[in-house]
C-alpha cells in the first residue's frame, strides 16, 4: 500500500535543503519519493492514500538518543523501579514509548534498563505488537560493584566479568554497549558523581569486546578523569560530558581537540527541564557549564540529542524541551532540525537508513503544524507520525477528533 504526504513545505533533514508544496510517497516501509506534490503523484499509484496539511511541515522523524524506558521521569525513579515487577514495568516502558512516539520521536537510543526490558520492547514494536519509535537498546549498562545504577544487573569487576556481560547483551539483542565510566546523581550509595569507576585499561576491554560483536560504544562520563579514559580507550559517545573534578571543575582543550580527532561524539543530555536546573544550580554557573557544549561544537566535536528521558522529571513527551535547550546555545532553527535527525542517526551509526526524506531511506516521518524553522514550538503540534512505515495518530489529536465528531 502507498501513502502520500503532502504538506506546505517538507524539511529534508540536513540544513537548508527544504521544498516548498513537499510530497513524500511511502510504501510499505520505504520512502521512494519526494519532491513537489505535482512531481511525486505523478510517480504514485492510482489508488493511493493521500494526506494533505497545506500549512504543516514534513520532516523526518525526530530522534533521541539517550533515554531510560524503565525509569518514570518521577521524584524517586529509582524506588519506583525497584517497586515494579518486570511485568509492570514492562507496562510502564511501554506506555511511555507510546508517548515518545506521540511526541514525533521515531528512534530512541535506550542506555540502561533491568533485565534487557527495553530490547524486548523494542521487538515487540518492530513486530507491529505495540505502537513505539524504534529501540536501540543497550540492556543492562556495565558499571563497578557497588557502582552507578549496579541496581540495574550491570556490575563487573575485571576483565573476564567485562567481556562475559558484553557477551551477554549482545547475544540479547543490545545494539549498543553502555559503561559507567563515572559515578552518577541517581546513586546516592555509590561512588561521587566525577569519580571514576573503570581504568582506561578496562575501558579498553569494553570496546574491545563490543567492537568484536559490532556493536557501538556510550559511555556515562561526568569527571574529567573518566572523559579521559573514555576518550583513549575510542568509545563512540561520551553521555553528558560535564568536565567535573574533586571540588570544582577541570576543562581540558586537549581532549576536547583529540575527540574531534577522532569523530567521539557528545551528547549533552539535556533534559527537557534544563530551565530548572539553571534556576537551582546558579544562572550565572549553569551558563558556564551549557557554554562548554558550544565550545566543543566550536573544537570539531560533534553533538547529538538526547533528553535522559526517565530520570527526575526528564518528561518522555516534551523532546522540544530538550531541543530548546541547542537554540539557547546559539544554534540556529535549521541546525537544530539537523542536530535531532542527520546528526543523531550519525552518532547512532544509522545515517545510512534514516533520518533524512530521501528514495530509499526508512519511512520515519513526522508531520507537524507551523513551520519549526519560525518557531520551535511547531514541533509540539505533531499531527501524523509514521514510524517504520506504521502511520501514527498522536494520542491528542485523535482525542481531539473524536471531541469534535
Amino acid at each position: 500500500m502507498e501513502l502520500l504526504i503532502c504538506a506546505g513545505q517538507a524539511l529534508l533533514g540536513p540544513a537548508g535543503q527544504r521544498i516548498k508544496d513537499g510530497a513524500v510517497l511511502i510504501r510499505d516501509d520505504t520512502i521512494v519519493a519526494v519532491g513537489t506534490e505535482p512531481e511525486v503523484l505523478a510517480t504514485a499509484a492510482p489508488d493511493v492514500a493521500v494526506l494533505s496539511f497545506p500549512d504543516g511541515t514534513v520532516l523526518p522523524g525526530l530522534i533521541d538518543g539517550h533515554v531510560h524506558l524503565a525509569f518514570d521521569a518521577s521524584s524517586d525513579p529509582v524506588g519506583a523501579l525497584h517497586a515494579s515487577s518486570d511485568t509492570d514495568l514492562l507496562l510502564g516502558m511501554a506506555g511511555r514509548a507510546r508517548q515518545l512516539l506521540d511526541s514525533g520521536v521515531t528512534t530512541v537510543r535506550d542506555l540502561g534498563d533491568r533485565h534487557g526490558l527495553a530490547i524486548q520492547l523494542g521487538r515487540a514494536i518492530e513486530s507491529g505488537t505495540l505502537p513505539g519509535p524504534r529501540v536501540l537498546a543497550a540492556g543492562m549498562p556495565l558499571t563497578s560493584p557497588g557502582g552507578h545504577c549496579g541496581f540495574l544487573g550491570g556490575e563487573v569487576d575485571g576483565e573476564d566479568a567485562i567481556r562475559d556481560l558484553v557477551r551477554r547483551n549482545a547475544s540479547a539483542g543490545a545494539a549498543v554497549v553502555k559503561v559507567m565510566v563515572t559515578g552518577g546523581g541517581l546513586t546516592k550509595s555509590g561512588p561521587p558523581i566525577w569519580a571514576t569507576q573503570f581504568s582506561a585499561a578496562e575501558l579498553a576491554v569494553v570496546v574491545e569486546e563490543a567492537r568484536a560483536a559490532g556493536l557501538p560504544v556510550a559511555a556515562h562520563a561526568h569527571g574529567t578523569d573518566g572523559i579521559a579514559a573514555a576518550v583513549t580507550a575510542g568509545v563512540d559517545t561520551i553521555e553528558h560530558c560535564t568536565w567535573m573534578a574533586d571540588g570544582g571543575f577541570d576543562v581540558r582543550e586537549d581532549l576536547a581537540i583529540e575527540m574531534a580527532a577522532k569523530g567521539i561524539r557528545v551528547c549533552p543530555a539535556a533534559s527537557p527541564n534544563w530551565r530548572r536546573f539553571a534556576e537551582r544550580f546558579g544562572t550565572e554557573r549553569a551558563k558556564v557549564m551549557f557554554d562548554r557544549y558550544r565550545w566543543l561544537h566550536d573544537h570539531g566535536v560533534g553533538l547529538l540529542a538526547g533528553t535522559d528521558a526517565g530520570v527526575p522529571h526528564a518528561v518522555f513527551d516534551n523532546p522540544v524541551g530538550s531541543l530548546e535547550f541547542f537554540e539557547y546555545l546559539g544554534f540556529s532553527r535549521e541546525h537544530v532540525i539537523e542536530l535531532t535527525t542527520v546528526s543523531t542517526a550519525e552518532a547512532l551509526g544509522i545515517a545510512a537508513e534514516t533520518a533524512r526524506l530521501a528514495a530509499g531511506y526508512r519511512a520515519d516521518v513526522l508531520v507537524v503544524d507551523g513551520d519549526p524553522l519560525t518557531d520551535l514550538d511547531a514541533l509540539r503540534q505533531a499531527r501524523l507520525v509514521v514510524a517504520g512505515g506504521r502511520p501514527h495518530v498522536p494520542t491528542r489529536v485523535a482525542v481531539r477528533a473524536l471531541s469534535a465528531s
